[in-house]
């Protein structure tokens, strides 16, 4: 083939629909045309801008005995990443810009959309976080932070244009109850549909309040199977006296006090003592919900009902921080359980159809909070693939595994990982990366990479603390396949958005 650039040359033919053969083309002047009978030589098209190459490399051979050729394998450098979805920034070993799209991916890359991020302390797991969330909120996607302890993702939600719920005594309050934007349509429903949509809002209802009753505000135990069934019986009593109204912990507890004669029916107690007996250390373990640390947060109405048409939405439970770990963990359960019930309601009445982003950080906080907990969690989260929802599982060390109550809550926390088909691994220890190993394998390369990335930071010369060496620095793994090495690359904006350190350099500067 030949590209010619002489103005009107006639001899320049191009072959197209419409054109009978040697029709010269109608070309804009100075443009270059194709002749197809001339085929270029091996070194391409002479002339300038046409390509030609004055040199080929014919590459350079290495010869090697098996056993040292052996070493190079496993290698870290994983098969380039298609170009889709959230730009992370450039490959660390080839520069090449690495882009990630766990939703996308599903059925091709990826078996489900659940990611799992890792790193130590300060090193940026909330930033790649927040910047998978801001992209893919730009692609339609509603970014719903659950529970939001540190208060960190409340500047990007509310730079989106979204919602702010601030949990606190005198600040905002969530009914854990709540039945959300069904409570609006039930009434207008068929009786069969209305009962049934009523017996799942009630059996989520008793599940959180049974989850609530196993940490440490509440009674630090599983409950029974006959304090499971008398909970569930004084929901239904307080929710049918209630005319479509939703019940708050106050109600159930009134119930249990007042012993209604449905209650003994239900429990097959002939006197007083025995209902009291049996229902005493519940209803005291409610009513320590209500009254205790975390009295007027979860024990009336909803003040501020999510918005769910808001593109953004976050419940700041940053307040709570000074009260303890025991509340922090009851309000992540009250305030996942309701922001859930509240996403599957607005599904439920066709009044919400966009897929969700969901950050989950801080999740070991609830989850060691009493035996069962990460049962309750893994309810509210497993169904993810299905719902088109992304969720980010956010953590700094496997050994969270071990501090949980039973054996059967570790079992279950470990199949957590296991349902992430993507992980994202930020500056860790030898140590901890050979837990994550035993879990889902990686190379010697690829241990070697990321703990070369947890040498803390340095001080200078001026006495300055240096920047982190593993900040901004992640493995990603999807499935089996070799890592790839990225190096983040924020934008102003999203320093501006994601500065988690505003607290540290104030107490550095009063100091």
């Amino acid at each position: 083939m030949k590209w010619n650039t002489r103005k009107g040359a006639a001899a320049a033919k191009v072959s197209r629909p419409g054109l009978g053969a040697g029709t010269p083309a109608a070309e804009p002047s100075g443009s270059w045309r194709l002749d197809p009978s001339v085929i270029a030589g091996k070194m391409g098209w002479p002339g300038a801008g046409r390509g030609r190459a004055a040199n080929l490399d014919k590459g350079t051979v290495y010869v090697s005995s098996s056993y040292q050729t052996a070493g190079l394998y496993p290698f870290v450098l994983g098969a380039g990443l298609p170009a889709e979805g959230v730009p992370l920034g450039p490959d660390m070993l080839t520069n090449e810009l690495v882009c990630f799209d766990p939703a996308g991916w599903v059925g091709r890359l990826l078996t489900n959309p659940g990611v799992w991020i890792q790193s130590q302390p300060g090193v940026g797991k909330s930033a790649i976080a927040k910047r998978i969330s801001l992209v893919y909120n730009g692609y339609g996607h509603k970014v719903l932070v659950p529970g939001d302890v540190k208060g960190e993702y409340a500047p990007m939600v509310s730079g989106l244009g979204g919602q702010v719920v601030r949990i606190g005594r005198g600040l905002d309050r969530l009914n854990p109850l709540d039945s959300g934007p069904l409570r609006r349509i039930l009434p207008t429903l068929p009786q069969a549909r209305r009962e049934s949509l009523l017996m799942e809002i009630n059996g989520r209802r008793q599940e959180l309040l049974h989850a609530l009753l196993s940490t440490e505000a509440g009674m630090g135990r599983r409950p029974t199977s006959t304090e499971q069934n008398v909970v569930a019986s004084a929901i239904r009593i307080v929710t049918a006296g209630l005319d479509g109204d939703d019940p708050v912990i106050p109600d159930v507890v009134k119930v249990l006090r007042e012993g209604p004669s449905t209650l003994w029916q239900q429990l097959m107690v002939d006197t007083e003592d025995d209902y009291r007996r049996l229902v005493r250390e519940v209803t005291l373990a409610l009513e320590n919900l209500c009254e205790g640390p975390l009295s007027g947060l979860f024990d009336g109405p909803t003040t501020q009902p999510l918005d769910l048409q808001a593109p953004a939405l976050s419940v700041d439970l940053s307040s709570l921080l000074t009260a303890g770990d025991a509340v922090v963990s009851a309000g992540l359960l009250a305030t996942w359980a309701y922001s859930y019930s509240a996403v599957d309601s607005a599904r439920a009445a066709g009044l919400m159809d966009a897929p969700l982003v969901i950050p989950i950080d801080e999740m070991w906080r609830a989850l060691r909070a009493g035996p069962g907990m990460v049962a309750a969690f893994d309810a509210m989260t497993r169904l993810n693939r299905q719902k088109g929802e992304v969720s980010l599982f956010i953590t700094h060390s496997m050994r969270d595994l071990d501090a949980l109550a039973t054996e059967e809550d570790r079992a279950k926390a470990a199949g957590m990982l296991d349902r992430c088909n993507s992980m994202i691994l930020g500056a860790l220890s030898v140590g901890e990366l050979e837990r994550i190993s035993a879990q889902r394998p990686l190379t010697e390369a690829e241990i070697g990479l990321v703990s070369s990335w947890s040498a803390p930071a340095s001080t200078g010369l001026d006495g300055t603390t240096q920047v982190h060496p593993g900040r901004g620095k992640y493995l990603l793994r999807l499935g089996t396949r070799p890592g790839t090495a990225v190096r983040l690359e924020l934008t102003a904006a999203e320093r501006q958005m994601y500065d988690t350190d505003q607290a540290m350099r104030r107490k550095e500067g009063e100091g």
